[in-house]
């Protein structure tokens, strides 16, 4: 496969991985974002929420900063809520509940009619390093991608690990493979790597469970938006030529989600 000569790469397709390549892109640099999957970019974990306390603020700096992720979470959110009410200003925090499919259609869909964007499904192997510096990357399907600079974005896939009651096995998200040869490649070039845990919590059996008990928490109106855009009665609608429809509307979102998101070029 040959790809143009470029100046960024970007090697991962989570949150980071996409925003960095948008504000790559959008400043002008010719910008190519590997990422294993496709069709797994912008998947939200098994809590699909955007904001809360500590990372509702960066997700305010990244859309004054023209980032997509307030918007995303704007437009796909189906509950939005601002947590600590009866505490002080210093430690509310705005937080979305988003609808899985629908944030990660539309951040792919934003990607794909980015311009200076190329999006690349392939797996990293090692890094381009030549005295002391990186120059691109090594990709197991298409050999070498060289760049002037190249930006990992990897997170959780490196060396990956599932634990699974008493099994441990390697492994990324949902039957993906972890990204083990990228992890040797930085440790080869001195890059320590620590790992982060995360848990999933169990799941419940809806039969099991006695909603007329429970206490309706819905989300509030008006909804506290993240984005300037959502904030200013913007109406959001993304425009892609490649067929990866949008949903119009969002389940759930009732009057408190925007309908479309429209993106500038």
């Amino acid at each position: 496969m040959a790809l143009h000569p470029i100046d960024v790469i970007v090697v991962g397709g989570g949150h980071a991985g996409c925003e960095a390549a948008l504000a790559a892109a959008r400043m002008g640099a010719r910008t190519c974002l590997v990422t294993m999957s496709l069709d797994d970019i912008a998947t939200m974990p098994c809590n699909p929420a955007v904001g809360g306390i500590a990372k509702s603020h960066l997700v305010f700096e990244l859309d004054a900063l023209g980032g997509e992720m307030a918007r995303n979470a704007d437009a796909t959110g189906i509950q939005f809520r601002v947590l600590n009410t009866r505490k002080g200003p210093a430690v509310q925090a705005n937080r979305v509940q988003c609808d899985k499919a629908a944030y990660a259609g539309r951040m792919r869909a934003v990607l794909r009619v980015q311009e200076n964007l190329e999006l690349v499904e392939d797996e990293v192997m090692g890094l381009v390093v030549l005295d002391g510096r990186c120059h691109g990357v090594i990709l197991r399907k298409a050999g070498n991608l060289m760049a002037l600079s190249t930006v990992i974005t990897a997170g959780t896939f490196l060396n990956g690990t599932l634990h699974i009651g008493k099994e441990t096995v390697s492994g990324g998200r949902r039957g993906q493979t972890a990204s083990n040869r990228l992890s040797t490649a930085l440790r080869e070039v001195g890059i320590g790597i620590k790992r982060l845990k995360t848990g999933t919590p169990a799941r419940l059996a809806r039969d099991s469970v006695d909603f007329a008990a429970m206490e309706p928490q819905p989300g509030e109106s008006p909804a506290p938006f993240f984005s300037w855009a959502a904030r200013r009665g913007r109406m959001f609608h993304v425009e892609h030529q490649r067929p990866e429809p949008v949903p119009p509307t969002f389940k759930g979102g009732g009057r408190y989600a925007p309908r479309m998101f429209h993106v500038e070029h």
